[in-house]
């Protein structure tokens, strides 16, 4: 009897700590769509993410620099006057680059619509619409 006692607490236990993952990734999903924004606007330079932070440009030097970075692999990103920089990802999974939204835009300023996120600092956004700012 004593056996089957000690079994069924490590079962017992185990049951508990499945129950204690399991709610741990679902306020894990909570916290993470919390901190996604509904539909927001950004506007700011698209400019190589390379650039912006070894350089630390507050503007792309041009549009062909931006093209040629981006054409090698370089993620754009959209950076605002404050410098506040917004990675472009993609809203599936497995995840696709976003440069081919950006890249008629490579060193120009554009407004960009989509959801935001914040993580650790960081901010990324899912790019719903994007056009030249006005």
């Amino acid at each position: 009897m004593r056996k089957v006692g000690s079994r069924l607490v490590i079962v017992a236990l185990m049951g508990l700590f499945g129950l204690g993952i399991m709610w741990n990734r679902g306020a894990w999903a909570q916290e993470a769509a919390a901190k996604a924004s509904s539909a927001t606007t950004v506007k700011g330079y698209v400019i190589d993410s390379a650039c912006t932070f070894t350089k630390h440009l507050k503007k792309p030097v041009s549009k062909e620099c931006a093209v040629a970075c981006a054409k090698a692999g370089s993620d754009l990103v959209i950076q605002t006057a404050e410098g506040t920089i917004y990675w472009p990802i993609s809203p599936d999974t497995p995840a696709t680059g976003q440069n081919d939204k950006l890249m008629d835009y490579a060193g120009q300023m554009v407004s960009v619509t989509g959801k935001v996120y914040t993580k650790g600092g960081s901010r990324a956004i899912v790019i719903e619409k994007v056009g030249a700012a006005q």
